[in-house]
């Protein structure tokens, strides 16, 4: 018997992660907006 695999994709947002650990630290954003930008210019290279 053969059983045939389905790809599973999951996604974990980070940013919101980012976000409560900045809040966190910084209680004046509470209730506020928040953005997570990111520069990929940088992403995958070692400085």
């Amino acid at each position: 018997m053969r059983v045939e695999c389905k790809p599973v994709f999951g996604l974990v947002d980070v940013n919101e992660f980012y976000c409560s650990v900045e809040r966190i630290f910084r209680p004046e954003l509470k209730n506020k907006p928040v953005v997570v930008l990111s520069n990929s210019d940088l992403r995958g290279r070692n400085r």
